[in-house]
């Protein structure tokens, strides 16, 4: 059963209708492209004086089929390749034929959809919230390889092309047509429709613009001197970007450069072949695994209890209004939510609704929302000093300082006023919530919600379930994050939870590298090699020396406690030795870096005199390993203990929430790349030279043993 119906109405319009049988979306597969190539063989046997191209999906069409992509080996690479040429040569034919082909736009138009779209000759967009065009494959390691950059380059020249190309931008219709995407509007599916067919009418005949005699490429070629200067230096600003561990951008650019010297099939050609050959690469796979696969299976619930009903919040509470409750304020007021946000005083919980007016502000200044969308979203923030004003609330979040008694204190007085049926959240990134839901009269709604900094950028919130906590209240808390337009991961609960002990890894290991006598501009610039978005130096500036020194003495009076000696970290001298020499960090003005008002950052020239660098310095690849491993091993740990419950929460709150390197796809996702084994072996190696906390878990030791993976 074909994947495309062919509709003829009697005034000569003939309609292809998108319609993959049994899915929920059409997808460019391997059926659909045998089913494409029929349909092109058969319509030029009909008579018909154009065509419209629409999907009787709630999208337009879902691009290629990413586990068919993700099954492709180089031994597999040469069937692919013909499928995609034969996709192409088809829709060639469609853009060739003289006859008008019209895209109708009724739903999401990504990837391989948009690819579609551009092949036609006129593009109709339904002016709705559901339809978002765009080119999203360098997100995942890939290029449009539907002729999507052959097309994006003769449509808007070189220059203005290469951003639309390796920034994977999805557009609203107003945008599209604003940036020339799409031709035209329509409010309706019935105008939309009308308005393709009186474009047909109007153009009898009609040819794409690279077609027609005379075409030249829009701001000029690769020699002409503007591009040329361009391209000198765009190799560069990619590698910026990419740090040289993502290779889709840099595939793209050299599709797009090379194809625009060649005609237009042979530039397909070339297009074609850069595309097979990211499908087999590993960085695109590890994309494609957790940005895809992982991602979505979050976004649908997976982590979620599966036999409890759904639930909304419309009124929250939020203690504490520095940057953290501030933030997480903005967030639920930016969603329709109404919040109380308290504090210990008035003037405070003011200053914490500030944040939310400087948002907004910038947002109008740049043309995100209208003054009367700001006004309602910070009629939505009640600032307050009273715990009575809670009252209504169908959860509570405390954000305040990390301190057990000061946390007890806050959850206590909010209780006091709220229903039993009221959510308990802690926004804690270290303390047990076990421990914490002690201060609760209802444990069983007492929960961890681990948001990142700052709020209302980092997608991340890291659920974490007491020993108490129920089934009803870990659904009703993914729903919020849900609710939140955020990402939750779940984890068990622990010391430091699984983002915050695996970051503090990445920390400890940069700074004793430093303690080690490794240069710190080696440190940072292996962590930014490596595809981290910022080095261990500059972010321990960015958390605070003070605040890594308070969680390292309440993480010792809580197993002094138990009887247990906390063990030092190699870390430890240096953070001290930092702080006598009143170095706390970023807030402080001063840390591992200087930073000079109205200059950007630098490090501390001052370090060497501290920390002797070595006469010999290791390789950078050798810290680069040290970092990725750390982590690695780290989060396989937290894999055998329980603390995690599936690998797609490791790998997704790794990258999200504490910047493990995208391109690897995540921390467990590393390791099974590498190979169980040659990991295994490897952080054996990096255990002997550098200390047991490389040292591999026995449950991973016994999977690489026997070949197996998480």
């Amino acid at each position: 059963m074909s994947s495309i119906r062919i509709e003829l109405e009697s005034d000569g319009t003939l309609h292809l209708v998108l319609d993959k049988p049994g899915a929920s979306a059409n997808l460019m597969d391997r059926a659909f492209a045998e089913d494409l190539a029929e349909t092109v063989s058969a319509i030029q046997e009909m008579d018909y004086k154009g065509i419209i191209l629409r999907s009787a999906k709630s999208t337009f069409f879902a691009g290629g089929d990413l586990g068919q992509i993700a099954q492709v080996t180089r031994e597999s690479a040469e069937p692919f390749y013909t499928m995609v040429e034969s996709i192409k040569a088809s829709l060639r034919a469609l853009e060739t034929g003289g006859k008008p082909v019209v895209a109708c736009i009724g739903g999401a138009a990504l990837g391989g959809g948009w690819e579609l779209a551009l092949a036609c000759h006129h593009r109709i967009a339904l002016d709705s919230k559901g339809v978002g065009i765009g080119l999203p494959e360098v997100t995942l390691g890939l290029l449009p390889g539907g002729g999507g950059v052959a097309r994006t380059v003769r449509m808007f020249g070189l220059q203005q092309a290469l951003p639309l190309l390796t920034e994977g931008r999805q557009f609203s219709p107003a945008e599209a047509l604003e940036a020339g995407l799409v031709h035209q509007l329509a409010d309706s599916e019935q105008g939309m429709l009308q308005a393709a067919r009186e474009y047909i009418q109007a153009h009898p005949q009609v040819a794409q613009p690279w077609d027609e005699k005379g075409y030249r490429l829009p701001g000029g070629s690769p020699s002409s001197p503007k591009v040329a200067q361009m391209l000198a230096v765009a190799p560069a600003m990619l590698r910026k970007k990419t740090k040289g561990v993502m290779p889709a951008p840099e595939a793209i650019l050299c599709a797009m450069v090379e194809g625009a010297q060649v005609d237009f099939d042979t530039a397909c050609r070339i297009e074609s072949r850069y595309f097979v050959e990211l499908v087999c690469s590993q960085q695109a796979k590890n994309l494609i695994n957790t940005f895809w696969f992982e991602l979505n299976a979050i976004k649908g619930g997976a982590g979620r209890p599966e036999d409890v009903s759904s639930s909304r919040v419309t009124r929250v509470g939020v203690l504490g209004a520095g940057m953290m409750g501030a933030g997480i304020a903005y967030a639920a007021a930016s969603r329709g939510i109404e919040v109380v946000l308290k504090d210990v005083n008035l003037a405070q919980a003011q200053k914490g609704k500030a944040y939310s007016e400087a948002l907004m502000a910038k947002r109008v200044q740049r043309g995100r929302s209208s003054e009367v969308q700001a006004q309602q979203l910070l009629e939505r923030i009640v600032p307050t000093e009273s715990a009575a004003d809670l009252a209504g609330c169908e959860l509570v979040i405390e954000a305040v300082f990390e301190n057990r008694d000061l946390k007890a204190k806050v959850t206590r007085e909010a209780e006091a006023v709220l229903a039993d049926t009221a959510l308990m959240a802690s926004n804690t990134s270290t303390l047990p919530i076990t421990g914490l839901a002690q201060a609760s009269r209802q444990p069983q709604h007492f929960i961890g919600l681990h948001f990142f900094s700052p709020v209302d950028k980092m997608p991340l919130v890291e659920i974490i379930s007491g020993q108490q906590t129920s089934s009803e209240s870990l659904a009703r808390a993914y729903d919020f994050v849900l609710q939140l337009g955020k990402t939750p991961i779940v984890v068990n609960d622990s010391r430091g939870f699984f983002t915050s002990r695996v970051f503090g890894t990445f920390t400890n290991e940069g700074i004793a590298m430093l303690a080690q006598g490794v240069a710190p501009a080696a440190i940072e610039n292996a962590a930014w090699l490596a595809g981290f978005p910022v080095g261990p130096l500059a972010v321990s500036d960015e958390v605070s020396l003070t605040l890594m020194e308070k969680i390292r003495n309440q993480t010792v009076a809580d197993l002094a406690e138990e009887g247990v000696t906390a063990p030092p970290k190699e870390a430890d001298p240096v953070i001290d030795r930092m702080l006598e020499l009143e170095r706390a960090g970023k807030a402080a003005g001063r840390g591992f870096y200087d930073y000079p008002k109205g200059e950007k950052k630098r490090l501390w020239s001052g370090l060497a005199g501290y920390f002797p660098q070595a006469e010999v310095q290791p390789e950078v690849q050798e810290l680069k390993e040290r970092l990725l491993f750390i982590m690695a091993v780290e989060t396989a740990r937290c894999m055998e203990e329980g603390v995690l419950n599936h690998r797609r929460d490791a790998d997704v709150g790794s990258i999200f929430g504490i910047g493990f390197p995208a391109w690897s796809g995540g921390a467990i996702q590393f390791i099974d790349h590498l190979g169980p084994k040659a990991f295994v072996a490897r952080a054996d190696q990096l255990a002997e030279n550098y200390g047991e906390r490389f040292r591999v878990p026995d449950g991973l030791r016994a999977r690489a043993a026997k070949g197996q993976g998480y």
